[in-house]
């Protein structure tokens, strides 16, 4: 157990993301080293630690959001009811994405202003389009002679959906759900452009000001939580194709 804990890559980046969380001062005299000519080599305007869960309480929220109303949407246009409304609900969600994150945030900024609200918009909207693909690919690759049978066992359509279809797709949702939050996990360093603390702003400052140790660090600890979180979805996509296995 020991030894696979310590050949895991997911400790050992789970590891530095929170030693450079709570510990970026003591990498001070190295980014004295690295950057010489900087006065103050280290972001200490906010503890990183608070830009780091500022940061994942956004990407949580907007992640929440975008997967009720990706996954919701995706069901409802595969349903009978909802087939005519496919192609414009992919349109929809296609165009969501095009939009840059600054543009949403620039006219969101006028009308809710500064904060968390217009960063939410841009992120859920950005992150719409991985999951609803995820979504309707699932379902569609669920085999039609499968949904036959569990008519013919007496199910209804809500219970084919929830104990047929949905479990059936759920690797694949799941795998639009983890590129989402990966988007937005980048994407929400610009959300420190309007006022919301993340680990963007350090970068940002760092943009404005020349001092390259600011983004480094800041760019650093968005990479690193982008990594850890993407290699725990990775270990839950294996557990889930490990009981499709069994099963």
């Amino acid at each position: 157990m020991r030894r696979r804990v310590l050949t895991d890559p997911l400790w050992w980046c789970l590891a530095l993301l929170l030693l450079l969380m709570f510990g970026m001062p003591w990498f001070k005299g190295l980014f004295s080293f690295l950057f010489p000519s900087l006065a103050r080599p280290v972001y200490l305007q906010d503890s990183f630690a608070v830009l780091a869960w500022a940061h994942m309480k956004l990407v949580v929220i907007s992640s929440v959001i975008a997967v009720l109303l990706g996954v919701g949407a995706g069901v409802a246009v595969t349903r009978r009811a909802g087939r005519e409304f496919r192609s414009l609900t992919e349109t929809l969600v296609a165009v969501g994405q095009t939009f840059p994150p600054v543009a949403v945030l620039a006219v969101a900024v006028p009308v809710m202003g500064f904060g968390e609200q217009p960063a939410i918009i841009a992120l859920v909207l950005y992150g719409l389009l991985p999951i609803v693909q995820g979504t309707l690919t699932g379902i569609d690759t669920v085999p039609g002679a499968i949904r036959e049978t569990a008519a013919g066992a007496g199910m209804t359509r809500w219970q084919i959906l929830t104990r047929v279809e949905l479990p059936l797709a759920a690797p694949v949702i799941i795998a639009g759900i983890r590129t989402s939050i990966m988007i937005n996990i980048g994407t929400a360093a610009i959300a420190a452009t309007v006022g919301t603390k993340t680990l963007g702003s350090p970068i940002i400052i760092g943009l404005s000001g020349f001092n390259t140790a600011y983004i480094l660090q800041g760019a650093v600890l968005v990479a690193l939580l982008a990594i850890v979180t993407d290699l725990v979805f990775e270990r839950w996509l294996s557990r889930l194709d490990r009981r499709a296995g069994r099963a």
